[in-house]
Order: structure tokens, then sequence, then C-alpha cells
């Protein structure tokens, strides 16, 4: 079966994911599949600026356009580049009121909704066999496929943070927007000192809105390094490299760490693998979740605090029993 490009005259693409950090990661294999696959294709990539590192580098990219809200010459500037597609990977009121302007075919993401509604508030499961988002991003166009390789990240090699490697490196990502999607500070500071026991060195990463949680939990670990940033995700993602492996939540930094193949050790609370956010085709990883709970999912991004106010899907995930499935992983 020809799938959509094989049966119409594409020459220019645009893409539209505004937000987040992983939601743009995971975009990456679609990118490169489809250049790889139709070289004649030119594709321009519309996110928000904060965000735009992430295809900074990347040479399957033709433009990178940066949205900000109220601005009123980016309707007239896409309209002027005359795409044969778009293809609206966000598909939100904000994507819509971009697209609905734009005379030309637009292809639009499943988001699912009735399913992720129905297993949070009545666990009921439609979403079992459900495909990782990478994949289902690609299902936006009608008979592609993507590729067998991972996500991925184009970095300048001058921009580490680090003069050298580290050895025995193990990096923490504590933060996440939201509380319940966190493992809780004082467990990463337990984890930590139980690694720096065995000789491992604690490298923390994070962004702007980290700072506070990277500066406690570091002050904590004597010896670890502190390397949260401002934001600077190309630096982040060249130190990460120096990582025999990372511990993170279910958040943007560990879809960067699977960007430059390096482990990751995820562990979730409310949230579930069904919702597609998983490491996706990295090269090794173990998920670290509390199947035992009736209350889980009980949301597909996350809440400021544990609606049954024990908080068991994280508390239950003791840092010693991590600290051995770790040594068991990088094994």
């Amino acid at each position: 079966m020809k799938n959509y490009f094989e049966e119409n005259a594409v020459s220019k693409l645009l893409i539209i994911r505004l937000s987040s950090l992983g939601d743009i990661l995971l975009t990456t294999p679609l990118v490169r599949t489809v250049k790889e696959k139709y070289p004649q294709i030119s594709i321009d990539f519309l996110l928000r600026e904060e965000y735009g590192d992430v295809y900074k580098y990347n040479p399957h990219i033709n433009s990178i356009l940066l949205y900000k809200e109220g601005s009123d010459n980016l309707v007239s500037k896409l309209r002027d580049e005359s795409y044969d597609l778009v293809l609206d990977l966000q598909n939100n009121l904000r994507s819509y009121k971009l697209t609905r302007l734009l005379k030309t075919r637009v292809l639009k993401f499943r988001k699912k909704h009735l399913d992720k509604f129905l297993l949070v508030n009545f666990k009921i499961n439609r979403l079992k066999d459900a495909a990782p988002i990478a994949v289902r991003y690609a299902e936006s166009i009608p008979g592609f496929t993507l590729d067998e390789k991972g996500l991925e990240i184009f970095t300048n090699s001058n921009q580490s943070a680090r003069e050298k490697s580290i050895s025995k490196a193990i990096g923490f990502c504590p933060g996440s927007r939201h509380f319940t999607k966190m493992y809780p500070e004082e467990y990463f500071i337990r984890l930590g000192n139980l690694l720096t026991s065995k000789g491992y060195q604690v490298i923390l990463f994070g962004g702007r809105s980290d700072f506070a949680v990277c500066n406690r939990i570091s002050s904590s670990l004597p010896g670890s390094i502190n390397l949260c940033n401002d934001n600077q995700m190309l630096v982040t993602a060249c130190d990460m490299q120096n990582c025999l492996c990372v511990v993170c939540n279910d958040s943007g930094l560990m879809h960067l760490a699977c960007a430059v193949n390096v482990p990751v050790v995820t562990i979730f609370g409310s949230s579930v693998k069904e919702f597609g956010f998983f490491p996706y085709r990295s090269g090794k990883s173990l998920i670290l979740e509390n199947n035992f709970l009736s209350c889980r999912p009980c949301s597909h991004i996350g809440r400021e605090e544990c609606p049954e106010k024990h908080f068991k899907c994280m508390r239950e995930i003791v840092p010693e029993a991590v600290s051995e499935r770790i040594d068991e992983f990088l094994q």
C-alpha cells in the first residue's frame, strides 16, 4: 500500500509541535524517516522558542520557525511559504487557529482523549496495545511507517560543561512539571548516598525550574556535581553522555537521555506506560513503577498533589530497592 507521500506531490512540509521537550524529541524519528525516504521534501518545524535547541543542528530540517503567543505576522509568514502539507502534531486550540487559516491540506495527530479519560477515571484500559507516541505521530500520515532507530539530538561537541569525562557517573534528573511525577526529594538523597557508598559519582541535571530541588539534593550529597543550568539543553545532552545511566522521572529529560543513547532508569508515579511516553527504542532502559495500586493512573499529565493523600505510587518504591535494581541494570 502506498503512503501519503507516494500518492501526493509533497515538496514542502510544515510540522507543528509547539511543546514540550519530551513531545518534541519524540518527533525526531518522524523527521528523520521522512527526510531519509524522501530527500526532496523540505521540512520546516514550528515550535516554541524555548525548545528550539531540539532542532538547532538537525540536518533534516530546512527551517525552524518559532511560535510566540500573540504574534500577528506568523500566519502571513506561513501562508507565504505555500506548504503542500501541514502535519499538526500539537492538535490543540492554538494549532487549530493557525492551521485553519492556511489554504492547504492538514493532517492531525489523534490524541485518544476518550481512552485516556476512561483509563484515568474508570480504569478501563483500551490502551494496552497502544503504540508509543513516536509511532503514533507517524500514524498521522496514512500508510507511513518509521525506521527502526530511536530519538536523536545533534549537539556541538564544544558545549559540554565538563572539561573531561567522569568515571562511574550516574545522573539524577529529579525535576518534573507536576508533583505526582516526581520521585521524592528525600528519596533521591537516600539513593544518592547509597550509590556514593558503592563508588559512584552522582551528577544532577535540570533546567531553570529545577534549580531549587537540584541545589537541595546536591547540598545533601557530598561529592555530587550539580550541572543544573538555565535551560541549556544541548549542554545537558553533552554532559549526560558521561553517565553510565540516568535516573529520572517521567519527564522531558528522560527523552533527552534516550536521544543521546544513555541508559535510563525511569521511576513512574501517577502516569503509566500506556500513555505512550516511555523510553522509545532506547538502547537500554528500566522502568520502575508500583503496579499494586488501584488508583494508578490518577492523571495522564500529572497532578500538584496526590488525590488519595498517600502518594504510594512513589513512596513505596524505596531507594534501597532502586539501588539494587540499578546494580543489576548496570551489570
